[in-house]
């Protein structure tokens, strides 16, 4: 009953700080106040000093920053627009048309950005207003943007997996690695998706375009080379074993500093918006990982996520029930929480529990991730939504049910990893 009031009694704080807009850094800080206060007899003070200056000084942690420098330099340049118009000559024969860049260009601007928000907005802004032009439905459009725009959580690198392998002491570059399947595999749903859609609506997706000649559809793909070269550098670098996260983010941002500046795009104004903007993502990652590093702390003091192994020891649990229950916990959380902030609170408390029942922390990454994507899109505080809201002016109603087709498809790939692990295994074991 002990364990049962004091989870109630910190969910609850947490919820209500967090209803009445507290920031949620300072909402993780004032629950673990909370916690050690009224559940354990530890001094606050020296516990939150020890743990903020913890959570700042992991090496690891470098490669964040640079990863979000490199995606708001990216976002200042047309590689949406190069993607969109290399690309476009080879999907308009399929079924379903242009709507296919939109999860070929996330699946590609994922790779070099490491943000689902910066995805979506950047590909979105070009992406979106051509669709429409030319006549494809809304629902199809927005939809696939919406689910195809979360891909920045899962192919590397990704912002989020570098906060998991902090916080669950997981190897990054094994991360990354071990999202590139699972990454490739959504896109391929996604895309599956949309072809079938047209072919039950014919009616909403305009006549096909005259087929461009193969030789100039193979000229046209030069636009893609800036992309290639530095997801090469990137991913490329990690999977040969040539760098580590720190050091391939380092290469990523000199590559994407030379894309700007042979576009044209680096100019003084831009150099500086990139900064400040990568400063103020980092930061506010930063505050929340601070609490979430405190919030963990003062849970080990009380004993509930030793007590929660205990239980699941006790209920005999399978991992698919157990993986079925943290689907369901998490689509929950994703309805309040966004995907930083649901990994941070979370993975410190659930692993040993997760070690209890035999789950792979590596694969548990991969999963987590793949079910923190549904937040994106999930309502109230779906960030992709909000962002899809302030390029297209839709009532955010209209976004979810156009988005809700992709998040069944999420649930489906979330079954995919978990019968078949390998899909998120089998490249981090070839690893040299």
């Amino acid at each position: 009953m002990s364990d049962i009031l004091q989870a109630v009694v910190l969910i609850g704080s947490l919820l209500l700080l967090l209803g009445l807009g507290v920031w949620i850094g300072f909402a993780l800080i004032a629950c673990a106040i909370i916690g050690l206060v009224f559940f354990a007899d530890t001094p606050a003070g020296l516990i939150f000093a020890a743990k903020s200056w913890e959570s700042s000084t992991s090496w690891a942690l470098t490669a964040l920053p640079l990863f979000i420098w490199m995606g708001e330099i990216l976002y200042r340049t047309r590689l949406a627009q190069d993607m969109f118009e290399g690309l476009g000559p080879w999907v308009r024969s399929f079924p379903g048309g242009l709507v296919h860049i939109n999860v070929f260009a996330c699946g590609i601007f994922a790779a070099v950005s490491g943000s689902s928000s910066a995805t979506t907005a950047t590909i979105g802004r070009i992406s979106l207003p051509e669709l429409k032009k030319r006549g494809y439905d809304d629902s199809i459009s927005i939809g696939s943007l919406a689910g195809a725009g979360t891909l920045g959580l899962l192919i590397p690198p990704s912002i989020v997996m570098i906060v998991y392998g902090v916080a669950a002491e997981v190897s990054i570059i094994r991360l990354f690695v071990g999202g590139v399947l699972p990454g490739l595999l959504l896109m391929l749903l996604f895309s599956g998706y949309i072809g079938f859609w047209s072919l039950l609506h014919p009616a909403r997706i305009p006549p096909k375009e005259p087929q461009i000649p193969l030789r100039e559809r193979i000229y046209k793909l030069r636009l893609l080379l800036p992309v290639v070269f530095l997801i090469l550098m990137v991913v490329g670098s990690i999977y040969g074993g040539f760098a580590t996260a720190t050091e391939a983010a380092t290469l990523g941002v000199l590559g994407a500093l030379l894309i700007a500046k042979v576009s044209g795009y680096l100019t003084k104004d831009a150099l500086v918006q990139s900064l400040l903007g990568a400063t103020r993502t980092t930061c506010m990652i930063a505050f929340i990982l601070t609490g979430a590093a405190f919030l963990t702390s003062a849970m080990s003091f009380t004993g509930l996520p030793a007590n929660l192994a205990n239980w699941i020891i006790f209920m005999d649990l399978s991992p698919y029930a157990f993986i079925a229950f943290l689907t369901l916990l998490f689509i929950v959380l994703g309805a309040f929480l966004d995907g930083i902030s649901i990994v941070l609170l979370t993975t410190s408390i659930l692993m040993p529990a997760v070690k209890t029942v035999g789950i792979d922390p590596l694969w548990f990454g991969i999963y987590l991730i793949i079910v923190v994507e549904m937040a994106q899109i999930t309502p109230p505080i779906g960030f992709n939504l909000f962002i899809i809201q302030g390029v297209t002016d839709k009532n955010i109603f209209e976004l979810i049910k156009m988005s809700f087709p992709f998040l069944l498809l999420m649930i489906l790939m979330t079954a995919f990893v978990t019968i078949f692990p390998e899909i998120v295994t089998y490249l981090p074991e070839t690893m040299r």
